[in-house]
């Protein structure tokens, strides 16, 4: 166990070293989220007050859900073929899918968290419940880091990958998303926790199943 968490972390620190060398990928994504609360901003007119909270909520699960999307599919799309193979004869197919998804995940966070601060900094904080709203962006992170490195890891062996990831990530990420926006419509309200219960259970839920499936079915797609 100690060694395999040993080739996860050196995994993980390759893939964070990578990063660093290539920033425009980071840089790229910040640019992003900025770029398009701006051009909310400038859409709603917000200093008349014509952003009404549900739809403050539902524009910046759009924004984070695409950024989710550019971020995490360059997860298998940017190895070569020489690199795939080295992978191959050093660790194993579980040990590669946990390092992408924690890498995916830690980056989820901290655009998540980025995203909000700059996204309530610009258009205002209508959020009454910041704690509950906060567990909907982790929880929000974790599931589309693991469900769309999935989805990138599939979609790696096939031409037309972008394409094909598209294609297949919609019907995943659909529930996932239709749970976060009940959570966190809910934070927005400043609802009790106990109504949200069951929506961060089944959240919970489909995190847990996704992570499941990542390791279950990556070895096969990995021998392919």
């Amino acid at each position: 166990m100690s060694e395999s968490m040993r080739q996860i972390g050196a995994l993980m620190r390759k893939e964070f070293v990578l990063e660093w060398r290539q920033r425009y990928a980071l840089n790229g994504m910040l640019l992003y989220i900025v770029g398009a609360v701006f051009v909310c901003y400038l859409s709603f007119n917000a200093r008349r007050g014509q952003l009404t909270p549900i739809v403050w909520n539902t524009v910046f699960w759009i924004i984070l859900l695409f950024s989710a999307i550019n971020a995490v599919a360059k997860s298998f799309v940017q190895e070569r073929a020489g690199r795939l193979l080295y992978y191959y004869t050093v660790a194993s197919p579980l040990q590669i899918i946990v390092s992408k998804i924690l890498y995916n995940t830690v980056l989820m966070l901290v655009l998540a968290g980025l995203g909000f601060v700059t996204y309530a900094f610009v258009l205002g904080n209508p959020v009454q419940d910041i704690p509950l709203y906060l567990l909907s962006l982790v929880l929000g992170a974790v599931g589309f880091a693991g469900s769309l490195t999935l989805v990138a890891g599939i979609a790696s062996k096939a031409e037309n990958s972008a394409t094909l990831m598209a294609i297949l990530s919609f019907p995943v990420i659909l529930p996932l998303l239709l749970m976060l926006l009940r959570i966190s419509k809910s934070a927005l309200d400043g609802l009790d926790r106990s109504l949200s219960s069951d929506e961060i259970i089944t959240l919970l839920a489909i995190d847990a199943i996704v992570l499941v499936l990542s390791g279950l079915l990556f070895p096969f797609i990995w021998r392919s």
